[in-house]
C-alpha cells in the first residue's frame, strides 16, 4: 500500500541534516537499474483520544490507512488483534525465533484469516537475531535458511505484500570476507526468490549495520528480480553509515520498494518517533520524488504512545501529500 509524498519544505530547517563522511573510491558501485517488541501499555484508543481532534481526524483518515506498523505476532494473538482490527491499523508482523517455535498452523491461521475478512493489507518482518544468511560457515547459513523458510510457510495464510529481511552484512564481522559473503548471499536468496515468485510476495532486503551501501548495491545486482528490492531503514542509516544519503540513493535509489521509518540521535537505534532525532525526512523524502519509486512505508515505533507521536508529527511536518 502506498502514498504520495510531499515535496520537502525548506523552512523546516530544525530537522538538521545528517554528517555523513564522503564517499571512497571503493563506494563508487554502479547505480542500481531504475524485531524488537511493540511494548504494551495503555490502550491505543486511550492515547489517540488525548489528541486534538483535528490531529485525530487526519491521523484516521490520511495517514494510518495507508501505511504498515510494526506489529510482533505474539502480541496481535495475545490481546492486540481486536484493537488492530477497530483501528484499522495494516500491521508488518514481525516474527521471531520464539514466535515460529511457539506457536502452530491453527494459531497462525487464526490471525490470518481475521486480517483477510477484514481487508487489511499485510506485510512481514522475519526473524533476523543470529542470522546470517551469508554466513561463511555453510552449517550456521543453514540454520538461517531453515528459520527464515518458517516464515515464507506462512506466507500463503497471510499473503503479505512483502516479506522484510536482513542480509546481515557487517563490515567489521566479514572483514576479507566481503567476496565470500556475497557469494553466499547471492546463493540464499535465489532460492527464496523462487518461493517469492510461487507465493506472489516480494523481498525487500533492509540495510541494517552497513556502513556503506557497496555490499547491498552488489548483491542487488545480482538478483535483478522484480520479486526482490530494498527496503531503506532510515534509523539504521541514520546510526552505521559512513556514506551520504545521497550516494545510498544514486546508488539503491531505484530498487526502493520498502521503507521503514523511525528517528534517533545518530548515536543509537532508538526508534524514536519521526522528527524527534536529526535525520533530515524532508531531503529523504525529496530524494525519493526525483527518483519515482512508490514504497510501501511501514512505521517503527516500539511503544504505543510513539506510534500516534509519530503519526502527528509527519502531519507537522508535512511529509505526506
Amino acid at each position: 500500500m502506498s502514498i504520495k509524498i510531499a515535496r520537502p519544505n525548506s523552512q523546516l530547517s530544525r530537522y538538521a541534516r545528517c554528517d555523513k563522511r564522503s564517499t571512497t573510491c571503493r563506494d563508487r558501485v554502479t547505480p542500481l537499474p531504475g524485531n524488537s517488541g511493540f511494548v504494551s501499555g495503555k490502550l491505543l484508543r486511550g492515547v489517540r483520544d488525548a489528541l486534538p481532534a483535528s490531529i485525530k481526524g487526519l491521523i484516521m483518515r490520511d495517514i494510518l490507512k495507508y501505511v504498515q506498523v510494526h506489529m510482533p505476532f505474539h502480541l496481535l494473538y495475545s490481546g492486540f488483534l481486536p484493537m488492530v482490527i477497530r483501528e484499522r491499523i495494516n500491521p508488518e508482523i514481525s516474527f521471531n525465533y520464539a514466535t515460529l517455535d511457539r506457536f502452530g498452523r491453527k494459531e497462525f491461521m487464526d490471525v490470518a484469516d481475521r486480517l483477510r475478512e477484514e481487508g487489511l493489507a499485510i506485510t512481514f518482518h522475519a526473524p533476523f537475531m543470529d542470522l546470517r544468511p551469508g554466513a561463511i560457515d555453510p552449517k550456521i547459513r543453514q540454520v538461517a535458511i531453515d528459520r527464515l523458510k518458517q516464515v515464507f510457510d506462512l506466507v500463503p495464510f497471510f499473503r503479505p505484500l512483502s516479506v522484510v529481511c536482513h542480509p546481515s552484512f557487517d563490515q567489521k564481522y566479514y572483514v576479507s570476507s566481503e567476496s565470500l559473503w556475497l557469494e553466499n548471499s547471492i546463493d540464499t536468496w535465489r532460492k527464496f526468490l523462487t518461493m517469492a515468485d510461487q507465493m506472489k510476495t516480494v523481498i525487500a532486503l533492509e540495510n541494517v549495520y552497513e556502513s556503506d551501501s557497496h555490499q547491498l548495491c552488489l548483491l542487488l545486482q545480482a538478483l535483478p528480480s522484480p520479486r526482490i528490492c530494498f527496503c531503506f531503514d532510515t534509523g539504521h542509516f541514520n546510526v552505521f553509515s559512513r556514506m551520504p544519503l545521497e550516494t545510498w540513493m544514486e546508488n539503491l535509489g531505484p530498487r526502493i520498494g520498502h521503507i521503514h521509518l523511525h528517528d534517533n540521535n545518530g548515536t543509537l537505534d532508538e526508534h524514536l518517533p519521526v522528527g524527534q532525532g536529526n535525520f533530515h525526512f524532508q531531503e529523504f523524502f525529496g530524494m525519493l520524488i526525483e527518483r519515482g519509486p512508490d514504497p510501501i512505508i511501514t512505521l517503527e515505533p516500539h511503544t504505543e504512545k510513539d506510534l500516534w507521536q509519530t503519526l502527528e508529527n509527519i502531519k507537522a511536518m508535512k511529509l505526506f501529500a
